[in-house]
């Protein structure tokens, strides 16, 4: 039996699905992909075969699978192979160069989603409609006619997204709050939720957390900012966490050792005692922090710099903090350029990593520089959305904020970690009566006052023992050694009370005898106040000058 020759091509294809997809003789051939997109494959020919070339490829139609299943397919015929020419190749190099092309934009578009539009932008705030999104969602604005050079001098290239958060909404308006820069945004711009797949309840936004981070300084998203590489983040955690139940706290019993000698002794803190460090501008608050970063008997140590300035943030990580306090340090850096939205989120940052070593059954240090920059972005984000101000500008959101935070540190439950917290807070002019300051104060355990006139006068720590105070201090030390820090107390106070008159020799020796003994005391006392900031006085040890300075018999 002879097997006939394969018949000639014809010039139209028989089948229906066929396509003219095909390359010049040596040029690459097509991606199967593509052909098979096109219900095409590649197939082998006979040189004996009529029509053919030597080194023609073909191009042969897909089998399509019929109703009767794989055997049908099996059974049907092979349709014969289809000789492809230069013309059909030059088309099909120019539609794979247009799908590439195509394949490259779609990359960058967002997935389907709903979307709105932005109608007005006024200060702080963008109005949005179109969109319904509950408060704290987050957005991405779409700038279509931005154009900005990435580098210096370099090509113009299309900006993507701006994202934004939402802090507010009237009726059918969203109110949005920018976290990157705007420049170009025009009217009508579109807005994405973040999450394209978006329909029902926002997640809690999460950011890194876990034991990989110490050493690391990070900004209010979690992004590294010491250039050492990705973040080497165990786990995850929300800005926020939920209320503990107060009787499910441990209660303060320990004495925390923070390694500064008039604190120890005169001031002594608790594990998971909350205190504000009050001072104005240049008053050696950032030297304070730093010497209970390095000295604190603690196991890891949380700082967050929030709205600082951008120098202040490299010079106390560098300078004052060090590498022996970075070590075990996580640093959370929102300076004051930075949007008010992040400098809200820097504290609540640093306030979930705290959380996280707690709740792991570490003894934290939570130092927080300040708690005054954090009230003052709530305080702009509130008016921006149309809040009423009160007190000295200040809604009263921002009252609501602050206990909100503050109550975040303290002990967990018995026979976990803890957290002590120290959060400085700014006073305009040394004014202790300004309402952030009265408010912080109300709300914590017990305050520490910065004092100008002693700094001017070079006496470092510059701590105002008569100003300052420990709610928590009874509890922690017994009567012997609570009426011996009383004892300082009113001695000092008392020399204070008639420094003028002694100075001016009017004073009668003899009159007062407990201002007698605070007058020949007072060189030694004014001593023991001062320290130098690489010097560590431990709890022990500071107890124990206090005993020798005032007698066993104090």
């Amino acid at each position: 039996m002879v097997t006939p020759a394969r018949p000639a091509v014809p010039a139209a294809p028989a089948a229906p699905a066929m396509r003219a997809v095909a390359v010049e003789n040596g040029a690459d051939p097509i991606d199967p992909a593509i052909l098979a997109s096109a219900g095409l494959r590649w197939g082998a020919v006979d040189d004996s075969a009529a029509g053919a070339a030597d080194g023609d490829a073909y191009a042969e139609p897909l089998r399509q699978p019929s109703q009767h299943g794989a055997a049908a397919l099996d059974a049907a015929p092979a349709q014969p192979p289809v000789p492809l020419n230069a013309a059909a190749a030059a088309h099909a190099a120019r539609w794979r160069t247009c799908i590439g092309a195509l394949g490259e934009q779609s990359a960058r578009v967002l997935p389907y989603a709903r979307s709105g539009r932005i109608v007005r932008a006024a200060g702080l705030v963008l109005e949005a409609t179109g969109l319904t999104l509950p408060l704290g969602a987050t957005c991405l604005i779409e700038l279509p006619n931005t154009l900005a050079r990435p580098v210096p001098g370099g090509p113009r290239v299309a900006a993507s997204h701006a994202e934004a958060e939402v802090v507010g909404f009237n009726g059918e308006r969203l109110f949005l709050m920018p976290t990157s820069d705007l420049s170009g945004l025009a009217p009508g711009a579109r807005v994405v939720p973040a999450d394209a797949g978006l329909c029902g309840p926002v997640e809690a936004k999460r950011l890194p957390v876990g034991f990989g981070m110490l050493g690391r300084v990070v900004d209010a998203a979690g992004q590294p900012l010491d250039g050492k590489g990705p973040i080497d983040a165990q786990a995850s955690a929300p800005l926020g966490a939920p209320v503990l139940n107060p009787l499910e706290r441990e209660p303060i019993h320990q004495v925390l050792d923070v390694g500064v000698r008039a604190i120890n002794a005169l001031l002594t803190v608790g594990r998971g005692q909350r205190m504000g460090l009050f001072a104005g501008s240049g008053v050696g608050k950032s030297m304070l922090l730093g010497m209970m970063a390095r000295f604190t008997a603690a196991e890891v140590v949380v700082v967050g710099l929030i709205g600082e300035r951008g120098r202040e943030v490299k010079e106390f990580i560098e300078e004052i903090l060090g590498a022996e306090g970075r070590a075990r340090a996580v640093v959370v850096a929102a300076p004051a350029d930075v949007s008010p939205l992040l400098r809200m989120q820097g504290a609540a940052y640093a306030t979930s990593l705290a959380e996280y070593f707690r709740d792991q059954g570490k003894q934290v240090l939570l130092i927080m520089d300040s708690l005054t920059r954090y009230a003052m972005a709530q305080r702009e984000i509130a008016l921006a959305i149309g809040e009423a101000p009160a007190t000295k500008g200040y809604p009263p959101s921002v009252f609501a904020k602050l206990p909100a935070l503050v109550e975040r540190a303290g002990n967990g439950p018995a026979g976990g970690g803890g957290i002590t917290a120290f959060y400085t807070v700014l006073t305009e002019g040394d004014d202790q009566q300004d309402p952030i300051a009265d408010s912080a104060r109300a709300i914590l355990d017990g305050h520490i006052v910065l004092s100008r006139t002693l700094a001017e006068a070079g006496h470092y720590p510059a701590i105002d023992i008569e100003a300052s105070i420990s709610r928590v201090m009874s509890a922690l030390l017994d009567d012997r050694a609570f009426d011996k820090v009383r004892l300082f107390k009113q001695m000092l106070s008392r020399y204070q009370r008639n420094r003028d008159l002694i100075n001016v020799g009017a004073y009668q020796s003899g009159r007062d005898p407990l201002l007698d003994r605070a007058i020949a005391l007072y060189p030694q006392m004014e001593a023991y106040l001062q320290q130098r900031h690489r010097e560590r006085c431990g709890h022990g040890e500071a107890v124990a000058q206090l005993t020798a300075l005032l007698g066993e018999t104090a």
